[in-house]
């Protein structure tokens, strides 16, 4: 690919909550692009992007996969994220290298919990987005209240370039309010063929409205516009040019509809990928740090050095170690040398593929804008890439801790390397999966975001692996705070190998909303900065085990408030054992207590099974938040303590005979009452709490 190319280059995500239609949705871009040269099929286990065992059985997607398709003369390079907020790390590390993204909506369900998520994940990491409502022929479907949603959930200004021409059993066509025509697709060629007739005069008024919105908010964006559009000459080809300007910068997101499964609308959905979404080379600089700590700017151009992101690992079986990266400046050729800067180790570009799914194309080189990927050794998610001699980092990523974890075992001991093996290869894939010990049983834990997570972690191990496994029961992740002001002193002497070692600290600690917050008061004192930083790591190589039940310490403001110099003895292993002496005093003052995460759920409900359902939210430690209508079901909005809800997708079920689903995410770690603190470190053989 050429310099002038990458401007036909559109790197893009599909995202959205749990069963909204992504795959669906890319399987159609796939088949209309010629891609693929059948119709692919969730349910079925068919989908192309679904290439995963795992995820052909339960219909959903686990892993983000990639793919390249061509469209007027572009090359749409996609990532199909997972809907479930158990994989939520798999949307985080494929927004960060992505140019733009297409957020897909239920029609019925709107702004649903994981469409939020990803949403403020884009947020995070600016990305220009067009919205797509799909599922407008489900019974329920309402495309004004999911543009309301998006208002006020999301904060997005909402721009209808589509609208729908009726909705569930009678929904069969979508209106173009830039051509200002009515769209009809052609079920025998599996909507490969359109029709464009004037628009039905029952939803004249409708498009009229749109129209006028849209008019006015692209004339806005341009002073020349804005005379055009009071004189009443401002064209559609120039409004289609001020939607791409006010789409890359953020200022609206234009929002399409159809029916993915029903092959209706997705030609119009990739026509505005290609004409909304912005190329590589539309895009600001990405930023990156030097050594020293100065910032640079990385120019997104094929004339520059080169510089890459790696932002997923796979062990494919046949090429083995894959690192898919995002070229962001330069070229570089298959079997050229790289230098990964975050290790400062030297590897060799071997096997440089484009995926479809878990197909490969051989490259023989990658330019600035490309998505690819490449055998790399020693490489990990976050990792930045150059040629030697261009020591940069660019911006990583950061994934959220584990929340729930869970012993796990090999079935014969002869498997047990076979298993640290796999645990380990897992791990590197997976930046939100976690290995460690229980240092009391010695038993091996997995540590993930969810039990169903950890249920595929050890499906893989048994699948791809071919390591037979048993897993204990799931185990929350606590964590242990103070609930009230303290202080501690620490005092270290003692001569090691014939030298004296000093150390003197006095540290305040107090709770906080999270994290662990560390102020150093001894800064303008004389009080030497080396001595400063080894109280610090004392107290940061405490914060792993707190005094209650060893669980990490978290929710808590540290000062340094005193410290004695001592005239020949003071050294930084001294200050270091003396800081962490003062913070087990401080933590051990300050009354301690658990923490525990608590989960936010999602709840749609048949109504007549609401007071069954709320009663047994509250019978879990938890309580409803909200409850609002939607047709014949009930939205209910709770938390709960993530300890109570181990298996309630199956008593939701029973509850409702299976008319409710849920969704269940991360919200925060909140402090367990006192009893139940108590029965907690019982259970663990801990005594002696008050």
């Amino acid at each position: 690919m050429s310099s002038s190319q990458t401007d036909n280059v559109r790197n893009i995500g599909i995202m959205a909550h749990i069963d909204a239609g992504k795959t669906t949705t890319t399987e159609r871009i796939l088949y209309y692009s010629g891609r693929v040269h059948r119709l692919g099929d969730v349910d079925h286990g068919t989908a192309a992007m679904d290439w995963m065992p795992q995820e052909k059985e339960r219909g959903i997607t686990i892993q983000s996969a990639a793919t390249t398709c061509l469209w007027k003369s572009h090359q749409i390079n996609i990532i199909d994220t997972p809907g479930h907020v158990d994989f939520t790390a798999e949307v985080e590390r494929s927004l960060r290298v992505l140019d733009g993204a297409v957020a897909v909506f239920c029609a019925v369900g709107g702004v649903e919990p994981q469409s939020e998520t990803v949403w403020h994940q884009a947020d995070k990491y600016n990305v220009p987005r067009i919205a797509f409502v799909n599922k407008m022929d489900r019974q329920g479907a309402d495309y004004p209240h999911v543009l309301d949603m998006m208002r006020d959930m999301l904060g997005a200004k909402p721009l209808s370039v589509m609208l729908p021409i009726g909705s569930g059993n009678g929904f069969r066509g979508i209106i173009d309010v830039i051509g200002g025509n009515a769209v009809y697709f052609d079920e025998v060629s599996n909507g490969s063929k359109f029709t464009l007739e004037d628009i039905p005069e029952e939803n004249m008024d409708d498009y009229t409205a749109a129209r006028d919105i849209l008019w006015e908010s692209a004339a806005m964006l341009d002073e020349s516009a804005m005379d055009e559009y009071f004189k009443g000459t401002l064209s559609p080809e120039r409004v289609r040019l001020l939607l791409r300007k006010g789409t890359i910068e953020g200022g609206f997101v234009p929002v399409l509809c159809g029916a993915a499964l029903r092959n209706i609308g997705i030609q119009q959905l990739m026509d505005a990928i290609v004409d909304w979404l912005p190329s590589p080379s539309e895009l600001p600089p990405v930023s990156a740090h030097l050594k020293d700590g100065s910032s640079m700017e990385v120019r997104r151009s094929v004339d520059d050095p080169f510089s890459a992101l790696v932002f997923k690992v796979q062990c494919d079986p046949h090429l083995g170690r894959l690192a898919f990266m995002r070229v962001y400046s330069g070229s570089i050729a298959d079997g050229q040398h790289v230098l990964n800067n975050t290790t400062e180790k030297k590897d060799r570009l071997t096997r440089l593929v484009r995926m479809h799914a878990n197909k490969r194309t051989h490259l023989d080189r990658v330019v600035a804008g490309d998505i690819a990927a490449a055998g790399l050794k020693d490489v990990s998610t976050g990792d930045t890439l150059t040629f030697p001699g261009t020591p940069m980092i660019l911006e990583s990523i950061q994934f959220p801790d584990p929340v729930i974890q869970m012993a796990i075992e090999p079935m014969s001991t002869s498997d047990e390397k076979a298993m640290d093996d796999a645990l380990a290869s897992l791990a590197s894939e997976d930046p939100s999966f976690r290995v460690g010990i229980d240092e009391e049983s010695g038993q091996i834990l997995i540590k993930g975001m969810g039990e169903l997570h950890l249920e595929i972690i050890a499906s893989r191990i048994q699948r791809e692996k071919g390591v037979k496994v048993r897993t204990g029961k799931p185990q929350v992740s606590y964590r242990e705070s103070i609930s009230c002001a303290a202080e501690g002193r620490g005092e270290f002497k003692k001569s090691i190998q014939g030298r004296g070692h000093f150390g003197n600290a006095v540290l305040s600690v107090e709770p906080s909303d999270s994290g662990i917050e560390l102020v150093n008061l001894m800064k303008d004192k004389e009080f030497p900065d080396h001595f400063a930083e080894a109280v610090k790591r004392g107290i940061m190589g405490s914060v792993g085990a707190g005094p209650l039940a060893g669980y990490p310490v978290d929710g808590i403001r540290i000062e340094l408030r005193e410290a004695e110099i001592h005239e020949t003895d003071s050294s930084e292993t001294g200050y270091a054992y003396a800081g962490a002496m003062a913070l087990r005093e401080c933590l051990r003052n300050g009354k301690p207590v658990l923490k525990e995460p608590v989960m936010r759920l999602d709840i749609i409900c048949p109504s007549d099974y609401v007071g069954e359902v709320i009663g047994d939210v509250n019978a879990r430690r938890g309580n409803v938040l909200s409850m609002e209508p939607m047709g014949e079901v009930q939205s209910l909005k709770a938390r709960g303590p993530l300890a109570e809800l181990f298996g309630y997708s199956s008593a939701l079920r029973s509850l409702t005979q299976g008319r409710a689903g849920f969704s269940m995410q991360f919200h925060d770690y909140a402090r367990i009452a006192e009893n139940i603190t108590r029965r907690l470190l019982e259970q663990m053989g801990i005594t002696g709490f008050s």
